[in-house]
């Protein structure tokens, strides 16, 4: 169940499964985690730009579209959410507990990494 932590809207697992399955929502979703982190398991089809990239990378967000974090425990992803907050853009939510709570699906090796604004601006939901 869904609840405010500094402002910043957390969800479960189990609300984070529902989005992955709604194709038709535009809610992206993003894994703030390293490299190898992510190499070593992730959620399919979630792509990853790691926490400190996010700075370089901000004028690809869209105000418009809503994103998720996830990170290993819900730490990273609740800051990079605080700090696009700051920046101006108000739909952004933790998924609280991060990969650490995840009971879903997850596959290991690379599969989508973010790299330039470009790429993050054409980011839709597969």
């Amino acid at each position: 169940m869904s609840f405010d932590q500094d402002g910043i809207k957390q969800i479960d697992a189990d609300e984070l499964k529902e989005i992955l399955q709604m194709k038709e929502v535009d809610t992206i979703v993003i894994d703030v985690r390293e490299p190898e982190e992510y190499e070593a398991s992730h959620i399919p089809g979630v792509p990853l730009l790691p926490m400190h990239s996010i700075p370089l990378l901000l004028d690809g967000f869209d105000k418009e579209t809503e994103y998720v974090f996830v990170c290993r425990s819900g730490n990273r992803s609740q800051n990079v959410a605080m700090f696009m907050r700051e920046n101006g853009f108000h739909q952004v939510t933790n998924y609280n507990g991060g990969m650490l709570s995840w009971d879903g699906e997850t596959t290991a090796g690379p599969e989508k990494h973010i790299l330039s604004t470009e790429e993050l601006a054409s980011l839709k939901r597969e």
